[in-house]
């Protein structure tokens, strides 16, 4: 039986080690520096951050979501944001991921979202089948734009390294 359920301070371990897993599967699993405690300041404190599902699979844990709010202005309504989103590789198959998103997009619904938006690695194929399965349509003219490290820094500083 699979159960989604919100996670709770105690699983901030839990969370750490399936974003670990996660790492892992996407090939970058130096990638993660986040710590127990970054999870429980920012999602378990008095203004959190994000939200987690935990899905279990016979009383274990199979997968998880994390997700947060952020805000369309073309819209003018709240958009449900999917930062992650992983099962185990060996609870594959066996519809967590699909109990997964139905339960975010009834918070979305719920939430009165214009939109349930994510990335999606453009290798990770069965990722993008299973998405387009649901319905979801992929938008190859956006592309991801971030700023980090010290290029964060210089701009906050107001430099520019050009």
């Amino acid at each position: 039986m699979i159960v989604i359920r919100p996670a709770e301070a105690a699983d901030a371990p839990l969370i750490l080690d399936l974003i670990r897993a996660l790492a892992l599967y996407e090939r970058d699993p130096d990638a993660v520096v986040a710590t127990e405690a970054d999870f429980l300041r920012d999602g378990f404190g008095p203004t959190p951050r994000f939200q987690v599902l935990i899905a279990e699979r016979d009383g274990v844990a199979a997968g998880f979501a994390f997700y947060f709010f952020t805000y369309s202005t073309w819209r003018g309504r709240p958009v449900l944001y999917l930062e992650d989103l992983f099962v185990a590789a060996e609870q594959r198959k066996q519809g967590i991921g699909l109990a997964l998103m139905r339960r975010l997009a009834r918070i979305a619904v719920d939430a009165g979202c214009a939109r349930f938006v994510w990335q999606v690695l453009d290798w990770n194929e069965p990722a993008i089948g299973f998405y387009q399965s649901l319905g979801a349509e992929i938008l190859p003219q956006w592309q991801n734009v971030r700023v980090q490290g010290e290029a964060l820094e210089r701009l906050a500083e107001g430099s520019s390294a050009g």
